[in-house]
């Protein structure tokens, strides 16, 4: 039994690793790398869910970063539990087979309630007066006080939102990542797991807020590559194996697709006033859209209108892909949790969740960062609103507001999605822009299903072979 940490670095492609990443390419020089044919959709939640079940969305269920729960009638987005994801998991199965085995999931996605013997991941709390404070889960419960004792409290402004990915009086560009990459550290000084999942966000923020191809991103590669090669020498020294993966990768987008307001310009989406402002009821709608990157999982009550949905989607602008329930299974997307129609728009596209016709109608979560009450991802969320005077001094006297009590709306997003230069969630044409293992094992191939990661990290902690025969 080898012990292994797989440092998930969130947007690392083949075409990143070079100049700006010293730690990487020296890594890579020593072992191998195979590109991921991506996990469709290629998200967070489904691509991080098919390596640890070795299944598709279709059997394990994560559709997307969220779906519309049709019992509730309601969109759910960024769940936590683990049961949400169907299936055996790989430290299930390796602590079957393996007297002995212990699994850490450090802030990977679905954390609460699994089976691993340690799980750290970002959870606010949210008192009954409205107010909400920032915070982690951990299992078990002490490891969250030891945590945040020797290393203080999680950023978490700067895990999401515009202080992520940027210098800001919450903390330096890597502040999130480097809290948890510092909490590897101490759960492997402390516990020694046999295998540990660390999840390392950092590329993410500018990818999305600049583009990959923005002069700046070089300065995040080496902050990235900074932080592996500290772990590097951390763990090799202690005998660990390293892996090194991503969930995606991201292509620079100019074109936002506004799905709901194609729907409700047919008269096909239901909107309610609440104080004046706009809500989408989605289970009084005949249609509507839950994006997510660049995907969309439409929803159409009345099955008359499943053709004309087809045939306007096929003719919106920035649409790649229109799937039925028959090519819904060819993509290994058939799961009673995926829309009636899934939309793949082109790699220089995305998918908001707007409906609003006028901004002054907009709700007021549509200003705030939001990732559970808005009905659809929302990557604006990473900016100041450019058009507010003094935007600093207004965070700062919200802030003054919540810690002497009263109530307060952090209204300082801005609802135009013109901003966004980065996504991913299609299969990008070039395997450059597909995500990567790497190992210093031999690999099955230069190429490897997504399904086939659960293989590779399985071989490499029981010290079988992962080459071909």
């Amino acid at each position: 039994m080898q012990r292994v940490v797989v440092l998930n670095v969130v947007g690392l492609t083949r075409g990143l690793i070079g100049p700006h990443t010293p730690h990487l390419a020296a890594f890579l020089k020593q072992g191998h790398l195979a590109v991921i044919d991506p996990t469709l959709p290629a998200l967070t939640c489904s691509a991080q869910s098919t390596y640890v079940t070795g299944l598709p969305p279709s059997s394990h269920g994560i559709v997307a970063n969220g779906w519309y729960n049709r019992d509730l009638a309601e969109v759910q987005f960024w769940k936590q539990s683990n049961a949400l994801v169907q299936g055996p998991k790989l430290w299930d199965d390796l602590r079957a087979s393996l007297p002995g085995f212990t699994c850490a999931k450090t802030f990977w996605w679905y954390n609460m309630y699994s089976t691993a013997d340690w799980s750290v991941t970002p959870r606010p709390m949210y008192p009954a007066d409205g107010r909400k404070f920032f915070d982690i889960y951990a299992w078990p419960y002490d490891l969250r006080s030891a945590l945040k004792k020797d290393l203080g409290d999680f950023p978490f402004p700067t895990f999401w939102g515009p202080a992520a990915g940027t210098q800001s009086p919450q903390g330096a560009p890597d502040a999130a990542s480097r809290w948890i990459a510092n909490s590897a550290r101490w759960i492997e000084e402390h516990h020694q797991p046999t295998l540990q999942l660390v999840y390392l966000p950092h590329l993410d923020y500018s990818f999305q807020r600049l583009g990959p191809n923005h002069p700046d991103i070089p300065a995040d590669l080496r902050r990235i590559d900074d932080l592996v090669g500290d772990l590097l020498a951390f763990f090799q020294p202690r005998g660990v194996d390293v892996v090194i993966l991503s969930e995606y990768g991201i292509t620079p987008v100019s074109t936002p697709i506004h799905l709901n307001r194609l729907f409700r310009q047919q008269g096909w989406l239901t909107i309610k006033e609440e104080l004046g402002l706009e809500l989408l009821d989605a289970g009084q709608s005949q249609v509507f859209a839950v994006a997510d990157h660049q995907v969309a999982h439409v929803h159409v009550r009345n099955p008359r209108l499943l053709e004309p949905v087809q045939q306007l989607l096929n003719a919106t602008p920035g649409v790649a892909q229109v799937l039925d329930a028959h090519s819904k299974r060819d993509v290994g997307l058939d799961h009673p949790r995926a829309g009636d129609l899934v939309v793949f728009s082109r790699e220089d596209a995305w998918f908001t969740y707007y409906y609003w016709l006028e901004d002054r109608l907009a709700p007021d979560f549509a200003r705030c960062v939001d990732i559970h009450r808005k009905p659809g991802y929302d990557p604006v969320e990473l900016f100041l609103d450019p058009n507010l005077s003094a935007v600093k001094l207004r965070i700062a006297w919200r802030l003054l507001k919540k810690k002497l009590g009263f109530r307060m709306l952090m209204d300082v997003i801005p609802l135009d999605a013109s901003l966004v230069r980065g996504s991913h969630g299609c299969r990008p044409s070039s395997q450059d822009d597909w995500p990567v293992l790497l190992s210093t094992s031999p690999l099955p191939g230069a190429s490897i299903a997504a399904t086939d990661v659960y293989r590779i990290l399985r071989r490499a902690v029981t010290g079988e072979s992962t080459a071909r025969n």
